[in-house]
């Protein structure tokens, strides 16, 4: 398995323990059940000098006005704590109400001219994507 892999299965289990933790803790439940979605966790890599450009278009324009606007619903954004992952990779987890529905945002997305823009502009450059969807299992907090 490659690392990035390795760190994908591992945020998902970080992220699962989370919500199983938490419902150990007094309060508001963090999530509720919704529906049966479809999750995508992307994991991204970079140069490392590329990796705060990177984050900073996601916080200012990709998180906030892109995914919203082509029906990706934001669930999660993380950055490794350990070298080497740290310095060069960021992973993001977002929800669609189907496979068909997250290729329709892509496509809209893809195709926006506006983010073709944001994302040239930006200057960081080639990005090494890897995606999985998962769907939720049956005993998931989350759906």
């Amino acid at each position: 398995m490659t690392k990035s892999i390795l760190a994908a299965v591992g945020l998902t289990a970080a992220f699962a323990a989370g919500f199983a933790v938490r419902g150990f803790v007094p309060g508001e439940p963090v999530a509720y059940a919704q529906s049966n979605r479809v999750f995508e966790l992307r994991t991204y890599t970079v140069p490392a000098d590329k990796l705060e450009a990177l984050h900073k278009r996601f916080r200012d324009e990709t998180v906030p006005k892109f995914f919203p606007r082509h029906g990706m619903a934001n669930v999660w954004y993380g950055k490794p704590m350990d070298a080497p992952l740290s310095q060069t990779t960021m992973a993001y987890m977002i929800g669609f109400p189907s496979r068909e529905a997250a290729k329709k945002s892509w496509d809209s997305f893809r195709a926006d001219q506006d983010w073709a823009r944001v994302a040239k502009g930006s200057g960081v450059g080639p990005v090494k994507i890897e995606s999985v969807y998962f769907e939720p299992a049956d005993y998931s907090p989350l759906k």
